[in-house]
């Protein structure tokens, strides 16, 4: 409003045009209008020293709120709402609500983590992190995993359809019709997945897909296989074939560390454009289903960019550790 007061006054309107126009009086006009003359744009950003309303909850009642908020919790509950924090407070919800909005703080809400224990993490990380950042010349970086006990779902009763003001509706309960299990490898230069699926995921599937990436690779380049450390990949049977095959590398991601393997990111893209609010009345369907996908994604792949380096990475976890020590 009070750059608009300026730039119509430019453009030669009343004092009285200009306050019918923004619906506000014409003292208010010629305030900004002074203001403007005398201090230039930045003046149209500052509260003069006395303005606005004064504050009704003092300084140490806020910090008492928010360190109320952070470090303790109501009797049998894990959490604060604005309701109990307000009545334990004495104060209205209304003021625990922007208390808490000035601060961020969102009691209601957490998110999960866990740190690897991993001996090894330092030296795995930086062999992965290395793989993204600086892939090796004549080779290709895939990113494998499995997806297991992919559900076909079918739903009881079908669902409404999307209109104005009402989202799609599901029932809330479903038709189990079996499981499958989704093999991914994913190319982190050109974003392309190589995707096969198995009733089972034994050393024996996880082999054949071994074989599938072998296939349809091009055979002059080696290959760097990214995945987690499950007992299928390191099964002898799987490492006595690698053994025949050398331009296979495995490269291996530290313990509970599954966000180092972009192709989880990609296991997420699937789940949430295609499996969630599918309806799959039989497990061929379901595989049909992530056939298509795979398609569809392989026509236009764009791959994810890695961009955090080894030492960023160390050093938030560091970070966590010492504030996870400090708690305890």
């Amino acid at each position: 409003m009070r750059a608009k007061i300026v730039l119509l006054t430019s453009d030669g309107l009343t004092n009285v045009g200009i306050a019918e126009r923004l619906s506000v009086s014409r003292p208010t006009v010629i305030l900004w209008q002074q203001r403007y003359a005398a201090g230039g744009p930045t003046a149209l950003t500052k509260i003069a020293p006395g303005r606005g309303r004064k504050a009704t909850i003092a300084a140490a009642k806020v910090e008492e709120i928010v360190n109320a908020t952070r470090q303790t919790t109501p009797p049998a509950a894990t959490q604060w709402s604005c309701r109990t924090m307000a009545k334990a407070q004495g104060v209205s919800k209304a003021t625990i609500n922007r208390i808490w909005r000035a601060h961020g703080l969102q009691p209601h809400r957490s998110e999960t983590f866990k740190l690897s224990t991993d001996p090894r993490f330092v030296e795995k990380l930086r062999d992965v992190v290395g793989l993204y950042l600086n892939p090796p010349q004549h080779a290709l970086v895939l990113c494998v995993d499995e997806k297991s006990q992919i559900q076909a779902l079918d739903r009881t009763q079908p669902g409404l359809p999307m209109k104005k003001g009402r989202c799609g509706t599901m029932t809330h309960d479903y038709k189990r019709h079996g499981t499958t299990t989704l093999f991914a490898a994913l190319n982190v230069l050109d974003g392309t997945v190589i995707g096969n699926c198995s009733k089972r995921h034994r050393h024996e599937e996880f082999l054949a897909f071994l074989q599938k990436i072998d296939r349809e690779t091009p055979s002059d380049l080696d290959l760097h296989l990214i995945m987690d450390n499950y007992a299928t990949h390191k099964h002898d049977d799987v490492q006595q074939w690698l053994a025949k095959h050398p331009r296979m590398t495995l490269h291996f991601i530290p313990t509970s560390s599954s966000w180092l393997n972009l192709v989880e990111r990609w296991f997420g893209h699937i789940t949430e454009e295609r499996i969630r609010r599918g309806v799959f009345r039989s497990v061929p369907q379901l595989v049909t289903a992530i056939t298509e996908y795979l398609d569809h994604h392989n026509a236009n792949p764009k791959p994810f960019v890695w961009t955090k380096s080894a030492e960023t990475i160390l050093k938030k976890v560091g970070h966590c550790k010492a504030i996870i020590e400090t708690l305890h």
